[in-house]
């Protein structure tokens, strides 16, 4: 088992306390204990840990934008322990990027497994948002390409494959993906249009 950097943040230290000591028992070293999750994003780049976990009366709604701010520039498993259970303030939270929400008393004895479900969940999340970038890329990339193509047909009379088999040759010539070529081909067309 890796020992894991894991950030407290809870407003109470007593239940930070309890917290960090069973952390401590599942093998996990706590990085730093925070009173709030103001300033996340600095925070994180500072501390550097694998898992945030914070505990609350409730998230505010400070805490989901932080946590929305730090989940698309430095992603990390969030773990949310609250007493609160109302649906609305769940969804907000995993739409900010929380990767468990666990609601009513913890038994430090559950931590280890709570742990490792929201970094298995955490991992899957991340692959999709990986897959879907490059899904979205690639359609972007094709579109860039149909319009030179649309472009060498109509200002040089060619065929659609004479047009593609242009513009590869071009990418060749050159060493550069097709979708760069392209969107050169888009910009300098722009600029004479």
């Amino acid at each position: 088992m890796t020992m894991l950097r894991i950030l407290v943040i809870d407003e109470s230290r007593v239940r930070a306390a309890e917290l960090c000591g069973g952390l401590a028992m599942a093998g996990h070293q706590v990085a730093a204990v925070l009173p709030s999750a103001l300033d996340l994003t600095a925070q994180i780049e500072r501390i550097k840990p694998d898992i945030i976990l914070i505990e609350t009366d409730s998230p505010s709604r400070d805490t989901l934008e932080n946590l929305a701010v730090m989940d698309r520039d430095m992603p990390r498993p969030v773990i949310i322990l609250t007493p609160e259970d109302d649906t609305d303030v769940i969804r907000a939270a995993f739409k900010a990027g929380v990767s468990a929400y666990v609601v009513d008393n913890l038994d430090l004895a559950r931590l280890k497994p709570i742990i490792d479900v929201a970094i298995a969940r955490f991992e899957s999340y991340q692959s999709l948002k990986q897959e879907l970038a490059a899904a979205t890329r690639k359609l972007s990339d094709r579109k860039v390409v149909e319009q030179a193509k649309g472009i060498l047909m109509k200002t040089r009379g060619l065929a659609e494959d004479e047009a593609y088999a242009a513009l590869r040759n071009l990418a060749m010539e050159r060493a550069q993906p097709l979708a760069k070529v392209a969107g050169d081909l888009l910009a300098m067309a722009k600029l004479l249009l």
